[in-house]
């Protein structure tokens, strides 16, 4: 059985949203943002959900993309790229515009590149001592791309 990679839990009116790749800093994965979007669009109108808390699992929050898993997107021109971010990966801040609830960011260890970004999108951050964070995007002379300048 193949471990998901993203876990939802709804209870006592609190939606959890677990990043569950301890292994890989809980980079995420197209597949796991596809996941993220639909449990968010489904908790917006759900009374039961008071408030929405996202974390990761082990000693990480979210190290960003998993640049291995998106090896395939290599081929991909500027155009089906640009594609990418809209049509999906930048569904999750204009869903969490959207939810009139308050969501979290527990912040549990590193947040970089595209995971400080999410983190950013939550309307508060709580944060362990050993937190790290980081705009890798800068190291790599790019302009954070999933909502890094407007957070």
């Amino acid at each position: 059985m193949e471990k998901e990679e993203i876990l939802f839990k709804r209870e006592d009116g609190v939606g959890t949203i677990l990043l569950n790749r301890p292994e890989k800093k809980n980079a995420f994965t197209l597949k796991m943002i596809t996941q993220w979007i639909k449990t968010l669009e489904e908790w917006r109108p759900d009374p039961e959900v008071k408030v929405i808390i996202v974390t990761g699992a082990g000693d990480a929050f979210c190290s960003g993309a998993d640049l291995a898993a998106a090896a395939d997107r290599e081929k991909q021109g500027p155009v089906e790229h640009k594609n990418v971010l809209w049509e999906l990966i930048h569904r999750i801040p204009l869903s969490l515009e959207d939810i009139d609830k308050p969501v979290i960011a527990a912040l549990n260890g590193v947040a970089v590149g595209a995971g400080l970004d999410m983190a950013l999108m939550c309307d508060l951050r709580f944060a362990a001592d050993t937190v790290r964070l980081s705009e890798g995007y800068i190291k790599a002379g790019l302009v954070p791309g999933d909502g890094g300048c407007y957070y």
